[in-house]
């Protein structure tokens, strides 16, 4: 009985909370042109956050703090995927995708949302893996590109954990982790498990 009620409750909120069910649509869209294109448009990115500052400006008892807490998720959700692209590990459509679901969410919860979408990721990568037969593969590059930070960390020498074309198993579509991870956090959450 109590599930039933937490359903209710979810389905009630993405009713009355717009700024849910924009974030969710916007997800949805991006993990699916994400999947079709590996590109995700820059429209939806910006567009979104821009939605997702004004709104909770708009409807906040305190618009400066809402601002501000709407700013620093987009703002923590970009820092945080800043290394995975600069190690060539993701594009920018990925970063400014998370960014916007940091301004969705606010400070408080984006990092929770990013761990979401990191789990998700993982997952993600090892299913690609194995689809593509190349688990063993996938792995040894990981134990090799972390051999190396670790090694040139060790020595003094900047690390560089790019790694070469010829290593890569293939391009994993990050959007759809991202829209997974983040929708599986918010339905988590209202739910009561996170």
């Amino acid at each position: 009985m109590q599930e039933i009620h937490a359903l209710l409750e979810l389905l009630a909120m993405l009713v009355f909370d717009p700024r849910t069910a924009v974030l969710i649509a916007l997800l949805v869209i991006a993990g699916v042109t994400d999947y079709r294109t590996y590109r995700i448009p820059n429209w939806l990115t910006f567009g979104g956050a821009t939605f997702a500052l004004v709104y909770k400006t708009v409807v906040a008892v305190n618009p400066g703090s809402a601002f501000l807490l709407a700013s620093g998720g987009l703002l923590l959700g970009f820092v945080v995927m800043l290394p995975p692209y600069m190690l060539n590990a993701m594009g920018a459509g990925d970063v400014k995708l998370m960014a916007m679901v940091g301004a969705f969410l606010g400070v408080d919860e984006t990092l929770q949302a990013v761990l979401f979408a990191f789990l998700a990721g993982g997952i993600g990568a090892l299913g690609f893996a194995l689809a593509r037969g190349h688990l063993g593969r996938m792995l040894r590059s990981t134990r090799d590109v972390l051999f190396n930070l670790v090694s040139m960390s060790l020595a003094g020498v900047r690390p560089d954990a790019r790694m070469h074309a010829g290593q890569s198993i293939g391009k994993l579509p990050y959007g759809v982790c991202i829209a997974i991870g983040t929708i599986g956090y918010v339905l988590s959450r209202q739910l009561g498990f996170a």
